[in-house]
C-alpha cells in the first residue's frame, strides 16, 4: 500500500497538520502508522467525517447521495446530472442535445443517426457526470486549490486537449488567455491570486448566496485554467450552496447572454449577476417542489 505524509493529507483535505495528527492519535484516520514520531496515512485514505456536519445535511444532499448510491432513475439526483451537465457543457460549445446527454447518462452508450457527434462532446459529458458524483461525494469539505484542480482533471481526462504539451490537466494553466476579450491573470500570478481568493473566501464561516456567487466572479475573472474555467466555476457553486444548505441553481443555455452580462458587470451592478442566479435558483426550487424535497 502507498502512504502519504500528514503535510500531503491536511494539503489534499485543506486542513491543519496539527488536525491531522489528532485525527491519527484519536485512532480517526484507519491504517495510519506511526514510525517514529511521524505518521504515514494510506493515500487512498478520507478526511473522517463530522458528526455535527452529519446532523445539519440538507435533504437536498442526503436524497442526491441516497439516490445516486442506489442508482434511483427519474428522481432528483438523475434530472441534476442530466440538466448541469447538458446546460454546462452546452454553453461551453458543446453540440449535444438535451436528450442525447440523457441518453449517455442513462445507457452509457451513444446512439445517433445521420449526424455527427465529436468524441471530445461525449467525453466531457460523461467526465462532468463524474466531477457532478464527485461534488456530491465531498460537498462538504473545504474548498481548496487542490479540490480545484481534481475537478479540472476530472472533466478533461481523456479529451484531445490532454494531448496537447501546453494543456495543463488538473493544473493551472501554462499560456496567458482571455475570456469575452477581456484580459485574465497571468500565468506566473495564478496561484497567489487563487490562494488569496480561497483564503479570504474561507475565511467567512458561513457563506451566503452572494459570497458564492461572488467567489464565481472571481474565480471567473482569474481563469486559472487554460480550458474548463465555466463548468468548474458553476460545479464550484453548485457544491458550495449544498455545503450550506442553500439551494442550487443551474445556469441554462437560453440564459447564457445575461450570466455573462452579470459576470462582466460584477463591479458595477451586482444584481444582474444576482437576479439571474436568483431565477435559476427558483427554477431548481420547482424541481424541489416536485420532488417533494424541503429546502
Amino acid at each position: 500500500m502507498k502512504y502519504i505524509s500528514v503535510k500531503e493529507f491536511a494539503g489534499k483535505y485543506g486542513v491543519s497538520e496539527r488536525t491531522v495528527r489528532n485525527y491519527c492519535a484519536a485512532g480517526k484516520i484507519e491504517g495510519a502508522l506511526l514510525i517514529g514520531k511521524t505518521w504515514s496515512l494510506p493515500c487512498d485514505t478520507v478526511l473522517p467525517a463530522r458528526k455535527s456536519r452529519e446532523r445539519k445535511m440538507s435533504p437536498l444532499l442526503s436524497a442526491l447521495r441516497r439516490e445516486k448510491e442506489a442508482g434511483l432513475r427519474g428522481g432528483i439526483y438523475h434530472r441534476t446530472q442530466v440538466d448541469l451537465t447538458y446546460n454546462s457543457n452546452h454553453i461551453e460549445g458543446s453540440r449535444l442535445t438535451h436528450e442525447q446527454t440523457r441518453f449517455i447518462f442513462e445507457t452509457n452508450t451513444v446512439g445517433v443517426e445521420g449526424e455527427s457527434i465529436r468524441i471530445d462532446d461525449i467525453i466531457e459529458a460523461t467526465n462532468h457526470f463524474r466531477c457532478i458524483d464527485t461534488i456530491i461525494d465531498r460537498a462538504e469539505e473545504k474548498l481548496t486549490e487542490t479540490f480545484i484542480k481534481e475537478l479540472h482533471a476530472s472533466l478533461k481526462q481523456g479529451t484531445s486537449d490532454s494531448r496537447k504539451d501546453w494543456f495543463s490537466v488538473g493544473d493551472y494553466k501554462r499560456l496567458p488567455n482571455e475570456v469575452s476579450g477581456c484580459e485574465t491573470t497571468a500565468p506566473e500570478d495564478v496561484h497567489a491570486e487563487m490562494s488569496a481568493l480561497l483564503r479570504e473566501y474561507n475565511s467567512k464561516k458561513r457563506k451566503s448566496f452572494e459570497d458564492i456567487i461572488e467567489f464565481h466572479q472571481r474565480f471567473e475573472a482569474i481563469h486559472p485554467f487554460q480550458d474548463g474555467n465555466g463548468r468548474v466555476g458553476r460545479l464550484i457553486m453548485f457544491k458550495e450552496c449544498l455545503a450550506n444548505r442553500l439551494v442550487p441553481f443551474i445556469i441554462t443555455d437560453e440564459i447564457k447572454l445575461f450570466y455573462y452580462r452579470g459576470l462582466a458587470e460584477w463591479n458595477n451592478v451586482r444584481g444582474y449577476l444576482l437576479d439571474t442566479c436568483l431565477a435559476t435558483q427558483d427554477s431548481y426550487k420547482t424541481l424541489l417542489d416536485y420532488f417533494k424535497i424541503r429546502y
